[in-house]
């Protein structure tokens, strides 16, 4: 099973984290799509503007299944070796979630500003192959 991460492929934070995640993960559980890839978006019945509150982390098979920003991310941790256990961690302690909630909104709304925008759109080495 893999499941869809759409990211911003403009954003030098963004592209950099999946950068990441393909060297961990190497195209087994996660296949990737920017937010620019309008084609993939509709297909998934995903907005311009509903991109805009956060990465998006979709089951393809089961598209009702999705995730969005930090929850996107927890999921995403959490369906990496060993991440659950410290998913399950950061989920109990109090008032660790919503602080990291709004964190994760504060750079979402300034990651051009924080991180950079980058020239290109950035493509992933493991595109979505539902493409």
């Amino acid at each position: 099973m893999t499941y869809l991460v759409i990211y911003d492929g403009n954003c030098n934070l963004c592209t950099n984290l999946v950068r990441l995640l393909e060297q961990l993960d190497r195209g087994r559980l996660f296949e990737y799509a920017p937010m620019q890839a309008q084609e993939v978006l509709s297909r998934y019945g995903i907005t311009p503007q509903g991109c805009e509150l956060g990465m998006i982390l979709l089951d393809p098979a089961a598209p009702e299944r999705r995730w969005q920003g930090s929850s996107a991310a927890e999921e995403i941790a959490r369906l990496l070796p060993g991440g659950e256990l410290f998913v399950k961690a950061y989920r109990a302690l109090p008032g660790l979630k919503p602080t990291g909630d709004r964190f994760y909104e504060q750079i979402r709304d300034r990651r051009y500003e924080w991180f950079g925008r980058r020239a290109d759109t950035y493509q992933s080495q493991y595109p979505t192959s539902k493409s």
